[in-house]
């Protein structure tokens, strides 16, 4: 037990340095391509960010603890949501591109729709693997198609010259991010998963609290260090990307590798709220473009409600 605790605190610390070198890295190399920081929040860092999920819901399902492989993606998507972007608005208020709104947000909102429909007969197979997948081909092109600024800033071409030296060294600090992000999330799920069944939790509880938080904190260490920063686009990007691959991406590929029975509460309760609170950070983002202090604290209380439900 005294192992599993110290490993705990030595997941976090290597998690916390290695979100500081992803945000760096990324944000650095966004600059330097003439790419916008909102899509590198949507597609470097949210495809960094959602490996630990895709490690260990693969090994869950592998495993046959089918729980804990739907437990962690529908929890950390709610945990992204309401954990990250409530503390990311707590730390600094954060401005909402209105192509989030417009496209990203109602994207997100219809791949969880997608993923509530296959839940109902009990189980994703590999054909609702197959849909996820084509949906995450679909999010991809979007990226790849709008890349590109479109902005005309006053001296934009003059910053991207002058990152062109340095992408070596930030693209070093991604990959030491990336790899840091894994490393530090895995040893805190396991030494948490290990504690948690110490105390006799189930693991469906396990999986969408602990593991699911434990996997979300390297996009809450992603987005607070963005948000501190004053990269809001890659801070707010990041979560919405995030939540779109932990289910076209993860939940994709897990069932190609064996199919995975969904526990029978998940579509009368967990997956409903997710996508209410989805829903709500729509609404949310649409009033005024931003979400302040009180929008920030208001996630985080849902998201406190959430584990309270499922404690009770």
């Amino acid at each position: 037990m005294l192992f599993s605790v110290a490993m705990f605190f030595v997941g976090l610390a290597v998690l916390y340095f290695g979100a500081e070198y992803l945000v760096r890295g990324s944000s650095a190399l966004a600059v330097s391509f003439g790419i916008r920081p909102l899509i590198v929040g949507m597609t470097i860092v949210s495809l960094a960010t959602s490996m630990p999920e895709l490690m260990v819901s693969l090994l869950a399902a592998w495993q046959g603890s089918s729980d804990i492989a739907v437990g962690n993606i529908v929890g950390s998507n709610v945990a992204n949501i309401g954990l990250i972007l409530g503390a990311s608005a707590l730390l600094a208020p954060l401005a909402v591109p209105r192509s989030l709104l417009k496209r990203e947000l109602p994207f997100m909102i219809f791949v969880t729709v997608v993923l509530f429909v296959q839940s109902f007969d009990g189980y994703i197979g590999r054909g609702d693997g197959v849909v996820l997948l084509a949906l995450l081909g679909l999010f991809m092109g979007y990226c790849i198609r709008y890349a590109r600024s479109g902005g005309d800033a006053n001296g934009a071409d003059e910053v991207i010259v002058a990152g062109v030296s340095s992408r070596g060294r930030n693209a070093v600090y991604v990959i030491v991010g990336i790899v840091g992000l894994g490393l530090g999330a895995h040893w805190m799920v396991d030494s948490a998963v290990t504690i948690a069944r110490a105390i006799g939790l189930s693991e469906l509880f396990i999986g969408m609290t602990i593991v699911a938080l434990g996997t979300s904190l390297p996009e809450l260490a992603a987005s607070l260090m963005s948000a501190a920063k004053g990269e809001m686009e890659i801070s707010i990007g990041n979560v919405v990307g995030s939540n779109i691959f932990n289910i076209v991406f993860v939940l994709g590929v897990c069932p190609l590798i064996r199919p995975i029975a969904v526990e029978a509460s998940v579509p009368k309760f967990e997956l409903p709220f997710l996508l209410l609170f989805s829903v709500v950070l729509l609404v949310l983002c649409g009033r005024g473009l931003r979400i302040g202090r009180g929008k920030g604290a208001f996630l985080l209380l849902g998201y406190v409600a959430f584990i309270a439900a499922l404690f009770l």
